[in-house]
């Protein structure tokens, strides 16, 4: 993967952190090795939450003529209020999300070259 981006909202930065988002990022290239960048949002939008600050994870991965976007927001869920549970349920979505594309494009391939056979 070309570019690995991280931005933090409302959220404190620590090198951790960041080494954290770029393992699980690079993990995505098992999936799919013709990614071209990845954008991680984390952000805390709620900061009045009563039960521990919720974290929100969003990321935006970029493919050759599209961009994959994968997170989820922290409504009541307790697993949002651990920040590495927040980064780990954000890339478990976009690994699904990755997978299926890829899956998608075999897909096509594959009804391409039965066409061409075909004729």
């Amino acid at each position: 993967m070309k570019t690995i981006q991280v931005t933090f909202r409302d959220v404190p930065s620590s090198e951790a952190l960041v080494e954290y988002i770029r393992k699980r990022a690079s993990k995505l290239e098992t999936i799919f090795d013709r990614m071209i960048r990845c954008h991680v949002l984390v952000e805390s939008p709620h900061r009045h939450h009563l039960h521990g600050r919720p974290y929100h994870v969003g990321v935006r991965i970029g493919v050759p003529g599209r961009e994959i976007v994968a997170g989820h927001a922290p409504d009541n869920d307790a697993r949002y209020t651990d920040l590495y549970a927040a980064i780990d349920c954000a890339f478990d979505d976009a690994g699904r999300r990755l997978y299926d594309y890829s899956e998608r494009l075999k897909g096509r391939r594959s009804s391409t070259v039965e066409l061409r056979n075909a004729e």
